[in-house]
Parts: structure tokens; sequence; C-alpha cells
């Protein structure tokens, strides 16, 4: 259930019915190739959220699109906020959601850049005493499943709107694919300018830029609507296993209390 259209009255029984579970996707808005909408991750994350409430209950918060997306700032549409407008804002809402009565909150990633982002962000939570627990979950198949849902991918490259993102947006919003402008002309295929770095185990801020200036990884002409359908079902159900998975969490909290506990103490004895 999406938390915007709960009534006031209906609040208190939804986070009781969800076990206090919310989930918050991470996107971004940003360009994606000459063919899709510059709020893809927006669409498939927020996709991914609904079909995975479906198979086991969760609240789903609005969206969080200010997230990190400083690479593209050269691509036309693209919002890019402040780093520490970006930590503060998502701190803030992860303290108000947890203010409402959830103590289990599952960050739902939807953008690749934002993977550092996440890491950070749960482990920023250690720095004052919290009584509810942070989760992040990046999108990955069930292991049963993943070999048969892998082999449908035609692409030898694929990453940003090339053939995965592409069919994904054609199973949730086939009239925002702008299928006359999909190439095939190995624009996606990355430039290797850093690969020198790369090799010897160095990167830089500049890295995506370096292989992907234009905003565009694989090849999306091979996606269709039965691809994109066949991969969000499956990560839909490994994000559903990830929901029950953090009701029937005790450890977590516990461990949690444990550790403010103990760094309580450690102060006292200074």
């Amino acid at each position: 259930m999406f938390w915007v259209e709960l009534t006031g009255d209906e609040f208190e029984g939804a986070v009781q019915q969800v076990e206090g579970v919310c989930l918050l996707p991470l996107s971004v808005i940003e360009r994606h190739g000459h063919h899709l909408p510059l709020g893809t991750d927006m669409y498939i994350g927020r996709e991914m959220c609904r079909r995975a409430a479906q198979l086991e209950p969760a609240v789903i918060f609005p969206d969080l699109i200010f997230t990190q997306i400083l690479e593209a700032q050269h691509c036309s549409g693209t919002i890019a906020i402040d780093p520490d407008l970006i930590l503060q804002l998502a701190s803030n809402l992860i303290s108000e959601i947890a203010r409402n009565g959830f103590k289990k909150i599952i960050l739902v990633n939807a953008h690749g850049g934002n993977r550092a982002l996440m890491s950070y962000l749960i482990q920023m939570q250690l720095r004052a005493q919290h009584d509810s627990v942070l989760y992040a979950w990046n999108p990955q198949l069930l292991p049963d499943e993943q070999a048969e849902v892998q082999a449908q991918w035609e692409s030898r490259v694929d990453g940003h709107a090339g053939e995965n993102e592409t069919s994904q947006m054609m199973a949730i919003r086939p009239d925002l694919v702008r299928r006359d402008q999909l190439r095939a002309d190995g624009e996606g295929l990355p430039l290797g300018r850093l690969d020198a770095l790369r090799a010897a185990g160095l990167t830089t801020g500049i890295w995506w830029y370096a292989d992907h200036p234009t905003h565009y990884r694989g090849d999306g002409t091979p996606a269709t609507q039965e691809k994109g359908e066949r991969y969000l079902e499956a990560v839909a159900r490994s994000l559903a296993h990830c929901i029950r998975l953090v009701k029937k969490d005790t450890v977590s909290p516990q461990l949690q209390a444990q550790f403010f506990a103990a760094v309580t103490g450690h102060a006292l004895t200074q």
C-alpha cells in the first residue's frame, strides 16, 4: 500500500498490518539514452515496490528522487542536488518514517549511482541511538530464478537504458518509450578511456563519464515488454522475500540496542 493513499485514520492500522515495515525507493531524474524518459528510475523503483508489496505487505513511501547523480549534470533535464542536502534530506525522511511508527525501513535502490550513498546512510545510523533499523537492498534475483531470467538477455553489455531497463519501461509505461529513437550503433559501448587506471584498481569521480558520456550503456533494441514483465515479476519476488526476512529479523534490533548501550556505557566511563 502507498503511504500517500492512506487516510490519517487508516495509518496506524496500516503500520500494524505490515508489521512496521516501510519501503523507501531511491531513484533520480536523469538522462536515459535517446529513448527513455528522465524518470525511468523513478518508475522502475516504484513498480518494484508495488509488485513486491502485493506479495508481502509493506507501506511504500513516496519516491526519493533527490539522490546522487552529479555525474549527469552535463545532460539536459538532470536534477543534481548538493551532497550535503542529499544526506540531510534522506536522514530527515528516515527519521520521520521511523517517528510515524515504522521500526524497519528498507531503502530500495533503483539507481546504480546510489549504491555508495545507501551504504553510507546505513552506517550513518550508528551516529545516534535509534529504535528503528535501516536496511539497504539493491535489486537482485532469487538464486533459483537467476539463471532462467538472465538467459533472456541478448546484450553482452547492459546497465543504463539498455535491454533490461528498456524492457522494464515497456512493461510499466510503454507509452513513454520512444522506440523510433532506439540505437544499436555502438553508442552504448564503454569508451574505455580510463581502462589503464581501472586495471590497476584505481578509480575517479569521472569514471562513468569516461565510458558513457551520453548516459547510455548497452543496446535497447532487443528489449521487449515480455522480457520486462518477466524480470519485474522475478525481482518483485526477491524483494518480497527480503520483506519477509526483515519482518522476522529480531537479531538486528537486539544487536543495535546492545551496541548503543555499549556506546553510552563507554561514554560514561570516560
